[in-house]
């Protein structure tokens, strides 16, 4: 029997991978989509940014609960914590994205290929399930298959004591003392969740800030946050060692002058970043070589080496945000389908969902004097923002960094309350290339937080109004 055809295959249906399949199916493309999981959504909506942000939620709602809600004249007695139900809360939501995800296949006519996918060649894949072994042919082959998290000699994952942030999702328990290895983006956000919901935290960071990359105010300011709150930092120390005993982990750690120190705890989160997952696929079988780090080397058009063979999403350069996978999968798609498709990469927005939130799209002040670029730099605190006020947070501040010359909006940086949703507007204001001046003379409406943007733009020529 003939392998059944297909326009095109997309291997994984992680964020890059499932949106490009439904845009495919949208332009007309007979489109498959390989998935061996149970559910559809890959890391982001099963174990990453969904599950994370739902306990981060729930967990905030508890912190406020306990330590905020009596400032506003409101009186909650005999508090507890239900991890079960908030667990379960968790799951439900993963359980109706992935749903939905399923659903939209339906609708767009993406069939799903369950089971394991790797190349037989260049324009056929094998894909091992259930139904056992069956090879398929595609014109065109999209790798979608995302990363996983980075596992370090002094710490092997035992997904007991030791986890990735898989594992710090399901914690059946509080820890008593949960250590965390990495402050990055995945560390400082579920070490908030366990902090609210009342374990002792500690950060281990090789670097000399968390946050490594973002605007130094920004890392700075979280670290003094997050300090205040209860989460303890050694910044400048690297983990060597990890010993299990009594079920206890001990982490043994060389500073930077070269001494050691010994932090004792009950779980640890390795959290030091992800790498390109391209594990099974068969790669040689089409002679694709692999760049540094596992990528998959491609062209500004998706295009790896291998005539058919495109890359998106997480395994091929530049930062593993699901979003980013998203766009380069629409955009992917349309270029298959012979129409434009391009992704801005100096508008991509970063988001760590602390509370207060952290947010950044474009250059780092830093960033700008590497590159020689003469920049002026407008600020504005949330202390001054009558919405801020209200609503009790107050910590924090809007940051736009503008060429000196054109005042073209060249970065924007937040720390504070809805960070993640105030972004949006700088994100396309550098998208549509737009100054300072387009932002400050904008009318936002009053009281909202959206204020200290406009003021932060005010900011940029020394004209901020409310400070």
């Amino acid at each position: 029997m003939a392998a059944q055809e297909f326009d095109v295959i997309v291997i994984g249906s992680g964020p890059g991978g499932y949106v490009c399949a439904i845009r495919a199916a949208q332009l007309g493309l007979n489109t498959a989509c390989v998935e061996y999981e149970q559910s559809l959504g890959g890391t982001c909506l099963n174990v990453g940014c969904i599950p994370s942000k739902a306990l981060l939620q729930s967990s905030e709602y508890y912190s406020h609960t306990l330590h905020d809600l009596a400032k506003h004249g409101v009186k909650v007695e005999k508090t507890s914590l239900d991890l079960p139900t908030m667990l379960k809360r968790k799951d439900e939501i993963v359980k109706g994205l992935t749903g939905g995800v399923a659903g939209l296949f339906k609708k767009n006519k993406v069939t799903w290929l369950k089971g394991r996918g790797s190349f037989v060649d260049s324009t056929t894949v094998k894909v091992v399930g259930a139904e056992g072994e069956v090879t398929y042919k595609a014109k065109n082959i999209v790798i979608a298959t995302g990363s996983k998290p980075i596992e370090i000699p002094p710490a092997k994952f035992d997904r007991e004591q030791i986890v990735s942030s898989t594992g710090a999702l399901k914690f059946a328990s509080v820890p008593k003392h949960l250590i965390v290895v990495g402050g990055g983006v995945i560390g400082l956000e579920m070490g908030s969740v366990w902090r609210r919901l009342g374990a002792e935290v500690t950060v281990i960071e090789a670097l000399t800030t968390i946050l490594p990359g973002m605007d130094l105010e920004l890392s700075k300011g979280l670290l003094k946050i997050m300090q205040k709150e209860g989460v303890s930092f050694h910044l400048e120390t690297k983990l060597v060692e990890t010993r299990k005993a009594n079920g206890e982990v001990t982490a043994v750690c060389q500073k930077a002058d070269g001494s050691t120190v010994e932090i004792k705890g009950d779980r640890m989160l390795v959290a030091v970043g992800r790498r390109a997952y391209t594990e099974g696929l068969n790669i040689e079988a089409i002679g694709l070589k692999l760049e540094a780090g596992g990528k998959v080397p491609v062209d500004e058009h998706y295009r790896t080496p291998v005539a058919g063979v495109w890359a998106i999403g997480d395994v091929i350069r530049g930062p593993m945000l699901a979003h980013k996978s998203e766009d380069e999968g629409v955009a992917c798609a349309e270029l298959i389908a012979g129409r434009a498709g391009h992704v801005n990469y100096e508008a991509i927005p970063g988001v760590v969902y602390t509370w207060p939130e952290v947010a950044a799209v474009g250059l780092s002040e830093e960033a700008a004097k590497q590159q020689g670029l003469a920049v002026k730099v407008g600020k504005f605190p949330f202390l001054a923002n009558g919405r801020a006020k209200a609503f009790g947070n107050t910590e924090g501040f809007v940051k736009i960094i503008a060429d000196a010359k054109s005042d073209r909006i060249v970065g924007a940086h937040i720390l504070g309350p809805n960070a993640s949703e105030l972004i949006a507007e700088l994100v396309v204001a550098i998208e549509f290339g737009a100054s300072a001046e387009d932002i400050a003379r904008s009318t936002h409406a009053h009281p909202t937080l959206s204020e200290s943007v406009k003021e932060a733009a005010l900011g940029v020529d020394k004209r901020s109004i409310h400070i």
